[in-house]
């Protein structure tokens, strides 16, 4: 029960991450940290305690307050936001590029993976980071993570298998699950592209609360 609920929020996340991830972007990038908080929580204890995911109340907990600390600082501080969204999107940007050519060791996708999200947390904070290039950005990382959700509320990954490695391999087994990735980020791109404001990701953070941004 707790796989399916934890796929639902990933699907739901993913989802909005994807097609409204720039048109909302102070709302869903602080969603976006919540359950990035959450994951690091769950997963920090999961792994001192050499339990499975989610096995324990306190990774529970633990990642309930990791949700919340991380979800309140990306809500308030444009800087912040910018660090915790972009390192997450790159990370699962880089990883999914790795998993989808098959190239390197499942060590090597996390590492690219990191690299990945550091340069564009960089990139992002220094720069001013363009409107097209934010909805491919949040498009391709939306899709990806709601096929992992979708593979958590099916049954084909569980909480104890909750990893880049498992995900990746899971991907390579059925090519169907690229086609969905596919299909969601271009569907996304276009879905985003027809509804986007500002010009700019520091001009869309500023030019309106998540309530009327998602009223657009």
């Amino acid at each position: 029960m707790d796989t399916i609920v934890v796929g639902i929020i990933a699907v739901l996340i993913g989802a909005l991450l994807c097609f409204r991830g720039y048109v909302t972007m102070r709302l869903i990038i602080s969603l976006f940290g919540a359950f990035v908080g959450f994951l690091l929580g769950a997963g920090l204890v999961a792994g001192a305690t050499d339990s499975g995911f989610g096995q324990l109340a306190l990774s529970w907990i633990v990642g309930l307050v990791g949700a919340v600390v991380f979800g309140v600082l990306a809500y308030l501080s444009y800087q912040v936001a910018v660090v915790i969204g972009m390192a997450a999107i790159g990370f699962t940007i880089g990883t999914s590029v790795m998993a989808a050519t098959g190239a390197g060791s499942p060590t090597a996708t996390v590492v690219v993976g990191l690299v990945v999200g550091a340069l564009l947390a960089v990139i992002a904070v220094v720069t001013d980071l363009p409107a097209v290039l934010l909805v491919v950005l949040t498009a391709l990382a939306g899709a990806s993570v709601t096929v992992t959700g979708v593979m958590l509320v099916i049954g084909t990954l569980g909480l104890d298998r909750l990893t880049t490695e498992s995900v990746n391999a899971e991907m390579g087994r059925g090519g169907w699950w690229y086609v969905l990735n596919g299909a969601l980020a271009l569907l996304g791109i276009i879905a985003q592209l027809r509804a986007r404001g500002p010009r700019t990701m520091r001009q869309q953070w500023g030019s309106a609360t998540p309530t009327r941004a998602v009223a657009r």
